[in-house]
């Protein structure tokens, strides 16, 4: 029998109009209407309601009955149905304003209740043996979205939003404060103290170990905000992270853990995809390998530490980005330092992003490459240099370069902004560039098939002459690749400095990289879905004729993936699963008032917080919850150098593993703290119960 005939069979008597199914919603936040009821209690209250009631136990059937041939009211909130244990409790946040089922409102202690075990005990029950903590259980389709290119929609902002003057202003003066303070105090310090500042002085003969004028804006301003970074943790870092306990006694020049945990909501970690599990059909993999090949290779890939795992991982990514062949490192970080001094050199010029990574700037200073940037994602001032490069030649000489290569990122870190890649591949064409695409975030995280922003636009992956990404972010392991054409990689092979002197990847992290590769791949031949499962025939039907399924001669003979990896139908409800998390928050938090920065479809959500004080009070306000539910959410403050000085912010970074319910806590939670702290410079439109009741519109939406 299908779900809503058990319903109507069990629930006759109650009345359809009394209590709506779903909620009549519309994006500016219009009031439900109800024929019995004014006013709808608050989407809390509601939860509260229906979450109190009782749980299905055996005797539910003939409870129901009872209930049923007594004539109980249908409002009555002790009734259930029959299948209330196995029905999906995580949609009751998502149509919460509109469950007419009582005018009492929740008391903080009634809420806080619901929510103390709120991390760790699911609110649905589905087959799986992945902890809730560290990937949350949800099986409403509704909350699913597939990453794909909108024409409608802009790829970048023209012009970011920008804060009232007064913030800016106070911002400034923020700064110019702590400045002045800073040097006040190192000019009595260095005279009354010096024992304070003897590594900063000359003693002995010896100069200053530490530069005076380098260390300052550590000493002086970031190390008021240390307890914002690096804090340590423990266990998995899954939908949920352990926080190790500290404190600061000494103006934080030194931490002292307290022996205590607490147990956080995590919107800090690079884990898009959520295959950063201590169980599951990868985490199986990696423990068969660990017992088959042990930790590490030993030694560098040009020495006799390249095992047959290294080939099957290469031949894999190659099928998984569409390209002819590639190459795996073992550090993110050396796959751009190490690997772009072999593509360019001295008569060559590279032209980088003015946001590109550390990594990538690294690298052509090590190149000794000629060095040009553009404007973030401006891809008509990249034009107009390129006009000018291209005309003038080498500097003095006014020799052709040898070689033009253009360095962008496929999503950028600390944006959240896609690259317009259409015209990046127009420019391509039209100048006759080396195009070389950093896909560190975007691999894993973007487009239908979760192949990057080529898949993203539905551009051939093979057009882009050098492709590069990482393994840390989306596939739960670490290193990094470069791919493109044969020729090009076996020419990497013999001069990167990757392979003829850094460590080789571990069997252990290879594996994971064949595993959860493959579970979004599939695996050829498929094996057909587990009964009772519906296709995703819309996510199959959109994989290009280049992005197919994994040949199972690629993966190693001894792997023993469970069915949903094998058939790719728990890759594929993970990529949807994140955007519609991505989507989700980002344009509830531009409808509350906040400025936030990049692309709907970016799992990375930057919000800015503008004045140095906010930074250290949003990071603890949003740890120690002030809230009615009390839940601590763990997330990452960034600030110069990493951005520019007066653009300091909170960057969310989602994942698959966070539930919808998840993103409504983190928007309360924020709602709060940003009314506390006066960070909604923007123009709210909605309420943050309006916002959460018209998620699916939210995301479906163009803005």
């Amino acid at each position: 029998m299908g779900r809503s005939a058990r319903r109507s069979g069990v629930t006759s008597d109650r009345s359809p109009s009394s209590r709506p199914l779903f909620p009549s919603i519309s994006l500016k936040g219009s009031p439900t209407t109800s024929s019995s009821v004014s006013e709808p209690p608050s989407a809390r209250t509601s939860l509260i309601n229906v979450l109190s009631r009782p749980r299905h136990h055996a005797h539910a059937h003939a409870h129901a009955a009872t209930s049923s041939a007594s004539g109980s009211s249908s409002a009555d909130a002790g009734t259930f149905t029959a299948e209330d244990e196995f029905s999906d409790m995580s949609t009751i946040s998502s149509y919460a304003s509109s469950i007419l089922s009582s005018s009492r409102e929740a008391s903080s202690e009634d809420i806080a209740k619901v929510y103390r075990d709120y991390l760790e005990t699911p609110f649905v029950k589905i087959k799986t043996s992945v902890k809730h903590s560290e990937f949350g259980h949800c099986n409403n389709p509704n909350w699913r979205w597939t990453s794909q290119w909108n024409p409608d929609e802009p790829i970048h902002a023209l012009e970011e939003e920008r804060p009232p003057y007064h913030v800016l202003i106070a911002t400034y003066l923020s700064y110019l404060l702590l400045i002045v303070l800073g040097h006040v105090r190192d000019f009595f310090g260095k005279r009354f103290r010096q024992s304070h500042y003897s590594h900063l002085m000359e003693h002995d003969g010896y100069a200053a170990l530490n530069s005076d004028f380098d260390s300052f804006y550590v000493r002086r301003l970031k190390k008021r905000l240390d307890d914002c970074f690096a804090r340590p943790v423990t266990g998995v870092a899954g939908r949920t992270i352990q926080l190790l306990d500290r404190t600061g006694p000494d103006d934080n020049s030194s931490f002292e853990l307290t022996g205590g945990y607490t147990r956080a909501l995590n919107v800090s970690s690079y884990n898009y995809l959520g295959f950063a599990s201590s169980t599951g059909g990868c985490a199986d993999a990696v423990d068969a390998a660990i017992r088959r090949y042990g930790i590490s290779g030993a030694g560098p890939r040009h020495d006799a530490s390249t095992l047959d795992l290294h080939h099957q991982t290469e031949k894999l990514v190659a099928r998984f980005l569409g390209v002819e062949s590639a190459m795996v490192v073992s550090m993110g970080f050396a796959t751009n330092s190490t690997n772009i001094p072999a593509l360019v050199s001295k008569g060559c010029l590279v032209i980088s992003d003015e946001f590109n990574h550390a990594s990538i700037r690294f690298g052509v200073r090590l190149s000794g490459a000629s060095l040009r940037t553009f404007k973030h994602n401006d891809m008509h001032a990249l034009e107009a240099l390129l006009r000018e490069v291209i005309s003038q030649g080498q500097p003095r000489t006014h020799r052709p370069w040898k070689k033009i290569l253009v360095i962008v990122e496929g999503l950028y870190s600390m944006e959240g902004s896609l690259l317009n890649l259409p015209m990046f591949m127009e420019l391509k064409r039209r100048y006759k560039f080396y195009a070389y695409v950093d896909e560190a975030h975007s691999i894993g995280a973007i487009g239908p098939n979760g192949r990057g922003v080529c898949d993203y636009f539905g551009i051939d992956p093979r057009e882009i002459d050098v492709l590069m990404g990482t393994f840390t972010k989306s596939f739960g392991a670490a290193g990094g690749y470069i791919a493109g054409s044969k020729e090009l990689i076996d020419r990497l092979r013999l001069r990167s400095h990757a392979m003829a002197y850094a460590e080789s990847m571990s069997p252990p992290v290879l594996t994971q990289i064949l595993a959860s590769m493959a579970s979004i791949m599939g695996v050829a031949p498929p094996l057909a879905a587990p009964a009772g499962e519906e296709l995703d025939t819309m996510s199959v039907a959109s994989r290009p004729t280049a992005y197919g399924p994994a040949s199972s001669s690629t993966l190693p003979s001894w792997f023993s993936l469970p069915t949903p990896l094998l058939n790719g139908t728990e890759g594929r409800e993970k990529l949807r699963r994140l955007a519609f998390n991505s989507r989700y928050l980002s344009s509830g938090l531009r409808k509350l008032g906040f400025i936030v920065y990049g692309h709907r479809d970016s799992p990375i959500i930057p919000l800015l917080l503008y004045q140095p004080a906010k930074m250290h009070y949003f990071s603890q306000m949003m740890l120690k919850r002030f809230g009615a539910d009390k839940t601590p959410i763990v997330v990452v403050i960034v600030a110069y150098p990493a951005t520019p000085l007066i653009t300091s912010r909170v960057r969310f970074c989602l994942s698959a593993s966070h539930t919808k319910n998840d993103i409504d806590l983190l928007l309360r939670a924020c709602d709060e703290v940003g009314d506390a702290l006066d960070l909604k410079h923007g123009k709210q439109t909605m309420k943050v119960e309006e916002v959460i009741a018209a998620a699916e519109e939210l995301v479906a939406s163009n803005f």
